[in-house]
């Protein structure tokens, strides 16, 4: 087993496109990438941590290569806006790719610049790249949350504005 770390903003929302796929053994919404040691979520979501929302995915890589995580991954996201996703502003709440190994690096770079490459976007990727760090899972209650509270989540999603930029930006591209 691997284990592949994404921020793309909220992380309730970046659960569900990961979940039910053969390999994906988990996933686990919590924070990455900040200075301060076991961070709350209250704390995180003040943008004074250091720390993006994340969900780390434990996954087999021979059933589902992290190549195509990846091809998943950039269609959850907005990878031109640095400052947040959506609703969600703030620096907590940027895209990146937080790499466990040197072959995930390596993915990563190579499809951060075939997206570039691709012309799809005007502007220019700016998702973060990062060596992954202390990962802090979030409280419990962020946990499924989708499956937890399906009204707010589904109420919370479609007021976020990601469905909508993911069908106008992302709607020739198939993600599995």
């Amino acid at each position: 087993m691997e284990k592949a770390t994404f921020a793309g903003g909220c992380f309730w929302c970046m659960v569900t496109p990961f979940e039910e796929l053969p390999g994906i053994e988990g996933i686990v919404s919590g924070y990455m990438g900040g200075h301060v040691d076991n961070p709350t979520y209250e704390q995180v979501k003040t943008g004074t941590t250091g720390h993006l929302e994340v969900v780390q995915i434990t996954f087999d890589p021979s059933l589902f290569p992290y190549e195509r995580l990846l091809e998943l991954y950039w269609p959850q996201t907005d990878p031109t806006d640095a400052e947040g996703q959506f609703q969600d502003r703030g620096t907590q709440y940027a895209p990146a790719i937080f790499y466990h190994t040197d072959a995930q690096h390596e993915a990563a770079i190579a499809s951060r610049d075939a997206l570039a490459a691709s012309n799809r976007f005007k502007q220019p990727i700016v998702t973060r790249i990062d060596a992954a760090s202390e990962f802090y899972p979030a409280e419990e209650y962020h946990q499924d949350f989708h499956k937890k509270n399906p009204e707010h989540y589904k109420k919370d999603r479609a007021a976020s504005g990601r469905d909508a930029f993911i069908e106008q930006e992302w709607k020739d591209t198939t993600t599995v």
